[in-house]
């Protein structure tokens, strides 16, 4: 059993902190970690270092490396250029088939909060053992909703499969895109609707069929790369054979059309460190504001203020604010605006600003 740990997003919705060149995920959002060494933490609660695997874009490489340099340079899975999360898990299960076709691979993402990090472990073996002893079929993991959260994509379960370790494992009814706040509300009273944190469990060569059957293309290049892998023209098959997929999420690429997948509920509430309304969430607490660096408040209420600069940053009376100051650029906003950072980035891009992304 393999984890793989997706970390190759750019995260421009949490600009000006996340950058082309140092996103998300290798930055410290929460406290001195970046996500990416939460998560590995988090894994090496319960797996050995030989049995994780991160799967980053090729520019991340070397910051990877720097910021975890107990795992060896052979379990970082390097994609030549972007392709959405099809690619990248496509390419990982390759990865795996090529030196064993039964092995169990786990997905999870390297910026989510876990509040219950046993309950975590658990249940990602708990998966795993599920795909073991099921291997023509996908398992996914779908939490229990805590609140009506309507950004988040959820599972709609069906009957019940059958009993693993006193859980019991669900079969797919459906999947639903992020809902409104009305039936979100509804979902959270009924036992059938979970959140889809986006956590996948496959044995390789059943994953591998999937794309074989809804995305043939990709598959394609895929099966070129497998032939490629240990020979003098394995980089180069990669490089030439991933710039030729067309982008596509694993969600709507495999997820949704497949038919053979498995659901284990839980428990634990994770946050998924999208924009810096999620990021206020998990830091504010119980809190007037959430707080870092050199900051100076007066008559001021739940917001976020981040000030990575050694200049004060001063405000009175703002509330339900953003406030993110880096060296060469700030960031203020409404907290109901967080989603709209990422067209920003897009507005800088439009006016030959690059160099501040």
């Amino acid at each position: 059993m393999k984890i793989v740990i997706l970390a190759g997003g750019s995260g421009s919705r949490l600009w000006p902190v996340s950058r082309k060149n140092n996103p998300k995920q290798v930055q410290p959002f929460l406290d001195d970690d970046t996500m990416l060494q939460k998560t590995y933490k988090r894994l090496r609660r319960g797996f050995n270092v030989d049995d994780i695997f991160i799967a980053t874009a090729e520019s991340y490489i070397a910051i990877t490396k720097k910021q975890l340099p107990e795992l060896p340079q052979k379990n970082i899975i390097s994609e030549p250029y972007k392709r959405d999360t099809a690619a990248a898990i496509g390419l990982a299960a390759i990865f795996f088939y090529f030196r064993n076709p039964n092995e169990i691979i786990i997905t999870v993402h390297a910026d989510h909060y876990i509040d219950d990090e046993e309950e975590y472990i658990k249940t990602l073996k708990l998966a795993g053992k599920l795909a073991e002893i099921n291997p023509g079929r996908g398992v996914l993991i779908g939490v229990r909703p805590a609140y009506p959260e309507t950004g988040f994509g959820y599972i709609k379960i069906n009957g019940q499969f059958f009993s693993l370790n006193d859980r019991k494992i669900f079969t797919v009814e459906e999947f639903i895109e992020k809902p409104n706040s009305e039936k979100a509300k509804n979902y959270i009273s009924k036992w059938e609707y979970l959140w889809n944190p986006g956590y996948f469990i496959w044995r390789v060569d059943t994953l591998l069929a999937q794309y074989k059957k809804h995305l043939p293309e990709m598959y394609k290049s895929l099966v070129e790369i497998n032939r490629a892998l240990e020979t003098k023209n394995e980089k180069k098959v990669i490089d030439s054979e991933f710039k030729k997929i067309t982008p596509k999420a694993f969600d709507y690429g495999i997820l949704e059309k497949a038919d053979n997948l498995l659901v284990v509920p839980t428990d634990f509430v994770f946050t998924d460190i999208g924009n810096w309304r999620t990021a206020k969430r998990v830091l504010s607490g119980n809190k007037k504001n959430a707080i870092k660096g050199k900051v100076i408040e007066l008559d001021s209420s739940n917001n976020l203020i981040y000030n990575f600069t050694n200049r004060p940053l001063t405000c009175a009376g703002l509330k339900d604010m953003i406030i993110v100051a880096v060296e060469d650029a700030t960031l203020v906003c409404h907290q109901d605006s967080a989603q709209d950072v990422k067209k920003i980035v897009e507005k800088l891009k439009e006016a030959g600003l690059e160099k501040y992304l």
